[in-house]
């Protein structure tokens, strides 16, 4: 079986795997680095985490939204160390028998990494 999620310095690839039996629709949601941050540019965003944690809270979020959302694929990405301004930083993919669902499970996982997870960010101001 796939990883569920992947915390690296890795770059985010734009990959689709294949559907599953049953599954209609995919929902993916790809963050970029803005080159602005608190209206200054920046170069990119240095990223960070407490690995035990963030690993432990996705694996825990991710069941989470089996029990209250019912049966789906989903496969989460973030990218740790810096990330230049342009480039991805996370990857979403929620995978359900219908669009209205994946929709609505792509921006819960989203919103749920951004409160939960111990994941920090520092941007890097250019000037």
């Amino acid at each position: 079986m796939p990883p569920l999620f992947i915390l690296s310095f890795d770059p985010i690839l734009d990959v689709t795997p294949a559907f599953s039996p049953g599954q209609g629709a995919e929902v993916r949601f790809l963050g970029m680095v803005r080159g602005i941050e608190d209206e200054r540019p920046i170069s990119g965003i240095d990223y960070s985490a407490y690995l035990p944690m963030a690993e432990k809270m996705l694996a825990e979020l991710i069941a989470s939204g089996h029990a209250e959302h019912g049966p789906h694929e989903v496969f989460i990405q973030h990218r740790l160390g810096f990330v230049a301004a342009e480039q991805p930083s996370i990857l979403i993919r929620v995978r359900t028998k219908h669009s209205a669902a994946a929709f609505e499970l792509c921006r819960w996982y989203l919103q749920e990494i951004k409160t939960r997870v111990p994941i920090w960010k520092r941007p890097v101001f250019t000037s």
